[in-house]
């Protein structure tokens, strides 16, 4: 999580750095660190709740320019908080942080509440282009750091932790990794960049290497605060800076006086920082020392072999599948080891319950196939208002999931955890026939969300469309939209944002469980599925227009009829009481005109042009659309163009 203040105080003191021409080398990867970092480099919109195509963009593009130059990645990411659990005071602040910063958020402002699907993403993206990657554990920093001295391949990270570890070849930081400005030469192509190391920096401030976790650990750590404990070094700052921030002249006087301390112990120097400390100030520093021992590398094998890392003794009792999906990120394993989940903020109206309780039913199937043998309530972190909360959540087990093992869940019958799957979301198998293989899980998803958020019809069709665009333009190998990238300052609809919300919270956690059974849904591409401003654009676009009057596509209209018709037929051989889940649904039908016989009824026919992963559909739907110019319209392909540049923008 870094250093507080380094890095601000290493731009002033530029000469620490080599510049180098990084090519012809393997490279170890701060995954989690560069997966957030990019987002936020790309400027892209945060607050409406993800550009994820864009993003995908950024990530193919980097990984691209990497292999240009022929350099291998290997990338490794967070799994969660390790079995010490030291940094959990610090994820609440910041959770407690990102709380605070949704009003301005709702105004426009770019206040770092990033989208909840990012590390989905940027792992399936990985995935796709066979860059190896593997999960931690717990955090990624002291593996990831053993591997590299292990190794003697550089770091590309921007967490100043690892600025403290003494690594053979460095640290290339990733504010200065210039990957989108490769140089090419007849005889190779590079990237311009900086190089940090350790005996450069202490050579400059004229410290002992081995007092670094020293300096690290008194340093505003993220989980340390010695804003009280310790100023009796704030004022060593070199001559001419009293304009620097008090953070930085603080750190230059802690250096300072770890410098004068040279030919001390570290213990020594350790004892003489603490001697006025108060006892939890003391622990905590020690406990921040620990941190920066490197331990054996667990990673090796993994990317060598295939080995699948170790578990703490803790957790001995999870079955190797499950270990291996942990590995390869499907999996997070603070709930295995703490029975914590810290639940995703979004920027929503804070007047409004969390979108995330949508979901939670979804959660609670997914601890219970999880935890069976383990036991134990799981305790959500998620939020009242703008304060954080933490509740009691009781797994459940219930239906087809009671004939569910987890040790020998891979070899259960398909059919039965596809059940368990169903089941949760409330959904018949049949619904899904004639819906293209990818997209059955988000359409599984929407017809959950449509019961239990109840959304007006202008949302649920502003994500069809979406999410047909997003689809349509996968098939057709189009490179994606072109605009609505950028962030800018514009004020957000916050309850709209919240039925979205819900909607993305469902998906995430829908998705979570099907992994965990196994995928007897297949994947969705994240990255199609849900463009942020995109949607919002056009939820404002349909309270006066239909979605075939924006855009006029036959193919477009085919899949966003078949969608919406999965996604509100009522179930088959559903019961028919009032107030039933299918009278509910009956009633979303009439509001959004589906069952008005209008200027054209149209049945579906086969999947032409479509993802031929689904089986051809068996209903009929009945919809409504304005036909003026529509054959003129679809018969001119210099429209549809058009409209791929202005309407899907």
């Amino acid at each position: 999580m870094g250093v507080k203040g380094l890095s601000s105080l290493l731009k002033d003191y530029s000469q620490i750095y080599q510049d180098i021409r990084f090519r012809d080398s393997k490279l170890l990867v701060d995954g989690t660190n560069l997966a957030y970092n990019l987002y936020d480099m790309a400027n892209l919109d945060q607050n409406h709740g993800g550009e994820y195509l864009a993003y995908q963009v950024q990530i193919q593009a980097l990984f691209k320019a990497l292999i240009d130059c022929e350099i291998k990645a290997y990338v490794v990411i967070d799994g969660g908080s390790g079995t010490s659990d030291i940094k959990l005071d610090t994820r609440m602040d910041r959770q407690r942080a990102r709380l605070e910063n949704i009003p301005a958020a709702l105004k426009g402002k770019k206040m770092g509440i990033f989208p909840p699907s990012i590390m989905s993403v940027f792992e399936q993206t990985l995935n796709d282009m066979k860059v190896p990657l593997v999960k931690c554990f717990g955090e990624a920093d002291g593996q990831l750091a053993a591997l590299a001295k292990e190794w003697s391949f550089p770091v590309l990270s921007g967490d100043t932790d690892f600025f403290i570890y003494a690594l053979p070849k460095g640290v290339l930081p990733l504010h200065n990794f210039q990957w989108d400005s490769v140089k090419r030469t007849e005889a190779s192509s590079y990237i311009p960049c900086k190089l940090y190391t350790t005996s450069s920096f202490c050579t400059f401030f004229n410290i002992n290497d081995q007092l670094l976790p020293v300096f690290a650990s008194l340093a505003w750590n993220d989980y340390v605060n010695l804003r009280d404990e310790s100023t009796r070094w704030a004022g060593g700052s070199a001559p001419g800076r009293a304009t620097m921030p008090h953070r930085a002249t603080r750190l230059e006087g802690l250096l300072s006086w770890l410098g004068a301390r040279n030919d001390r112990t570290t213990e020594d120097t350790l004892t003489a920082a603490m001697a006025d400390m108060s006892q939890q100030a003391r622990r905590e520093v020690q406990k921040c020392m620990l941190e920066y021992r490197l331990p054996s590398s667990s990673l090796r094998g993994f990317f060598s072999e295939g080995t699948v890392p170790p578990l703490p003794a803790e957790l001995s009792w999870v079955p190797e599948w499950v270990r291996a999906s942990l590995a390869t990120g499907e999996l997070g394993a603070d709930i295995l080891m703490h029975r914590r989940k810290i639940l995703r903020i979004q920027v929503e109206s804070s007047n409004l319950k969390s979108s995330n309780l949508t979901s939670k039913p979804i959660r609670q199937v997914l601890y219970g196939v999880l935890l069976a043998q383990g036991g134990g309530e799981v305790e959500e972190v998620d939020r009242v208002g703008l304060e954080p909360n933490r509740v009691k959540v009781q797994p459940l087990v219930q239906g087809a999931a009671q004939r569910l093992r987890l040790d020998s869940l891979p070899q259960a019958d398909r059919t039965v955890r596809l059940r368990v799957c169903l089941e949760t979301l409330g959904v018949e198998e049949e619904t899904l026939e004639g819906v293209p293989a990818h997209l059955r899980l988000p359409v599984a998803v929407t017809r959950y969300w449509l019961r239990r958020a109840s959304p007006e019809p202008t949302l649920l069709k502003a994500l069809l469309m979406v999410m047909v665009q997003g689809e349509l333009m996968r098939q057709n190998g189009t490179a994606g939209w072109q605009g609505y990238t950028n962030h800018h300052s514009q004020p957000l609809d916050g309850v709209v944002a919240h039925r979205f919300n819900q909607w993305q919270a469902c998906l995430k956690d829908a998705s979570q469980l099907n992994l965990l059974l196994c995928k007897p849904l297949p994947e969705p591409h994240f990255a199609w599925l849900y463009q942020g401003r995109l949607v919002h654009r056009r939820q404002k676009q349909l309270q006066e227009r239909e979605p075939e009057d924006i855009v006029q596509d036959d193919q477009f209209r085919r899949l966003y009829r078949r969608l919406l018709g999965a996604v509100t037929q009522p179930d088959p051989g559903a019961n028919r009481r009032a107030g039933g889940p299918e009278a509910q649904l009956r009633a979303s039908m009439e509001h959004l005109h589906l069952n008005t016989l209008d200027d054209e009824e149209e049945e579906l026919g086969g999947a032409e042009g479509l993802d031929q992963g689904s089986d051809r559909p068996r209903v009929s739907v009945r919809t409504r659309y304005r036909t003026k110019d529509r054959k003129d319209r679809s018969r001119n392909p210099e429209l549809w163009r058009k409209q791929e540049r202005e309407g899907w923008l």
